[in-house]
């Protein structure tokens, strides 16, 4: 399949909260496209869509061209970490995944070959539920690269890294996506996806307000994060006393 996520019209309510009003955007194979947008602007919401964990009220959203819950063997065409907390804390690190890899026709030397991959090869043993918020989010990509797919779905993974795991992090995005995937990360780390990301799709209130090369924001703006500012200015519902 072609390695994309094509997002097409969506629409999506919560009782009398709009969510989604008409999101379209397509993230492409070969490098690193940031997604971002204010609190609530539905960037986990079109996530969520995108895998099947919601259900649109209109529009489309594709994987490779076809809907996610057409897909066999989902972990082989689709990687995604959207809650590092989602697992089993008494299990063990190398347990949690084996239990993915399982479900997926996976051989068990694939589990030790990405606990290597994401640094948690001496820790593969450990209960997850003691891990540290970067090593849970450690976890949880490797959990999305288990299949080696085409396509991967990171929302906020550099969320509790410290500077050696950010760092490690960019590497392993860049790299990624040098290896022809499709990479959409989710981040609120304006200077983080200003050095990793080429494209990026900024939302608010559930609607695209820009979409577009990093380098074409940075012509117009000395920075991502100034960019981010000018485009969601009145897309933000709340704002603090240092925002104003």
């Amino acid at each position: 399949m072609e390695p994309t996520i094509e997002v097409t019209g969506l629409r999506k309510r919560y009782g009398r909260t709009v969510a989604l009003d008409g999101m379209s955007c397509t993230v492409r194979p070969g490098h690193v496209t940031g997604f971002v947008g204010p609190n609530g602007a539905g960037k986990s919401t079109t996530m969520r869509v995108v895998l099947g964990l919601a259900a649109p009220d209109a529009g489309t959203a594709l994987v490779g061209g076809v809907p996610y819950r057409t897909l066999r063997r989902p972990l082989t065409h689709v990687g995604a970490l959207l809650d590092a907390g989602a697992l089993q804390p008494s299990r063990s690190a190398r347990n949690h995944l084996l239990w993915l890899a399982r479900s997926q026709g996976f051989a068990a030397r694939r589990v030790d070959e990405v606990l290597e991959q994401t640094g948690l090869g001496g820790a593969g043993r450990r209960r997850a539920g003691g891990f540290s918020l970067g090593m849970r989010q450690r976890l949880g990509i490797a959990a999305a690269l288990l299949g080696d797919p085409p396509v991967l779905m990171l929302d906020e993974p550099f969320n509790g890294l410290d500077p050696e795991g950010i760092v490690w992090m960019r590497g392993l995005l860049g790299t990624l996506a040098a290896q022809g995937r499709a990479v959409l990360v989710s981040s609120h780390l304006m200077s983080e996806l200003q050095h990793i990301a080429a494209h990026v799709v900024i939302i608010g209130r559930g609607r695209v307000l820009a979409d577009t090369t990093v380098s074409e924001l940075l012509a117009a703006a000395p920075s991502l994060e100034e960019a981010y500012f000018a485009l969601t200015r009145d897309a933000v519902d709340f704002r603090g006393e240092a925002a104003r």
